[in-house]
């Protein structure tokens, strides 16, 4: 089935991108990982790389074009000849009463009832940013959403005097987060207790073969996460508008303090990797993280988390559940104690607390 992929987001602010170059062309076969194309705002420029293998079926943007931030820009097939669903081939520059929308926009639609022709588009199709923001100017949700919980509240502004500020991008990410944990998941915390001497071991010995000078221990664990979302495939997925939707790539996200910013990195595609492999990707992505240029595929998409407040003396943390994943991992490690904590927050509209309690203990020591 033809996939596409979409303009990504450079700067959290930046609702256009401009394409400096196309890399690819209509009927060549790319990889995943490969530079397709390269798009800048005013502050940054990025190379765009394949999501996954493919041939490319069509090309939607051109060199010189600005373009919005989630449009579609290629479209790649199993086979050259691929057909390319109908609904897209409508190119046409002219401003029309109702555009396409994207397929975001179009869950979005659906969950809030609401039908397309009541919003204005500012791009060629429909975008989620365009409900967003006809909702902000007093847009209702029709009848059938009236009754359920929605991503965009609005609050009583405070009685006590003060100003309105922009969020930072970091903490406009984090708000995005913290409300889709809000109103989709059903979330829920476990935790338990275990000895870290094996684990600690483990890392020592890992250390010593590799000649590392830093404890590779809180990688490792998040490896064994990563295996365990191969073994138990049902960790590694989601529920989407009522059908659990499982992942196909085990892509691991993993939290970096970097100063005062707190990032959420994520090393893709875990489950094509062995321990060292993955201890280099992730080293990488942490350097990237503590210079402040973790590029979009480094910051998104995971499918699975791990995080640890060790280093701070923390004896437990109930971590936010990133968007579209079903399990994070919160690593503690008291000093001056022959225990350390492993705990889950979990949704558990997928996850049952036996599950959970399954992948902590099998989680608490070395495989």
């Amino acid at each position: 089935m033809p996939t596409f992929q979409t303009v990504p987001c450079v700067n959290i602010n930046d609702e256009f991108v401009d394409v400096v170059s196309i890399d690819v062309k209509q009927g060549e076969f790319v990889n995943s990982g490969d530079v397709v194309a390269t798009v800048e705002t005013d502050k940054s420029m990025i190379d765009v790389v394949a999501e996954q293998d493919g041939y490319v079926l069509r090309v939607d943007c051109e060199p010189g074009q600005k373009i919005r931030v989630g449009a579609v820009m290629f479209w790649l097939g199993a086979t050259r000849d691929e057909a390319i669903p109908e609904e897209t081939k409508d190119t046409s520059s002219t401003v029309s009463a109702v555009r396409q929308p994207t397929a975001k926009a179009r869950a979005m639609l659906k969950e809030l009832d609401i039908d397309p022709a009541r919003i204005p588009a500012s791009g060629e199709r429909l975008s989620v940013a365009d409900i967003e923001a006809w909702l902000r100017k007093g847009g209702k949700p029709g009848k059938a959403a009236a009754s359920t919980q929605t991503a965009i509240r609005r609050e009583d502004a405070p009685t006590v005097a003060g100003d309105l500020q922009e969020l930072s991008p970091e903490a406009a990410g984090m708000l995005h987060t913290v409300a889709w944990h809000r109103d989709f998941a059903a979330s829920a915390y476990l935790e338990v207790e275990y000895d870290p001497k094996p684990w600690e071991e483990r890392a020592a010995a890992y250390a010593t073969e590799h000649k590392l000078m830093l404890s590779p221990l809180l990688p490792l664990m998040a490896f064994r996460l990563a295996e365990l979302g191969r073994e138990r495939p049902l960790i590694n997925s989601t529920i989407v508008n009522g059908q659990r939707f499982q992942y196909t790539p085990v892509n691991i996200g993993f939290t970096v303090q970097a100063g005062a910013m707190l990032y959420l990195t994520v090393v893709r595609d875990t489950q094509d990797m062995n321990a060292a492999q993955f201890i280099s990707a992730l080293g990488e992505v942490q350097r990237h993280a503590m210079a402040h240029k973790l590029p979009p595929q480094e910051a998104t998409g995971a499918t699975l988390s791990f995080s640890s407040m060790a280093r701070w003396n923390v004896s437990r943390h109930t971590p936010i559940l990133p968007p579209q994943t079903s399990l994070i991992i919160a690593h503690a490690a008291p000093k001056n104690s022959d225990k350390a904590v492993l705990g889950a927050t979990y949704d558990h509209r997928v996850l049952t607390g036996f599950d959970v309690a399954q992948v902590l203990l099998a989680l608490s020591r070395p495989a």
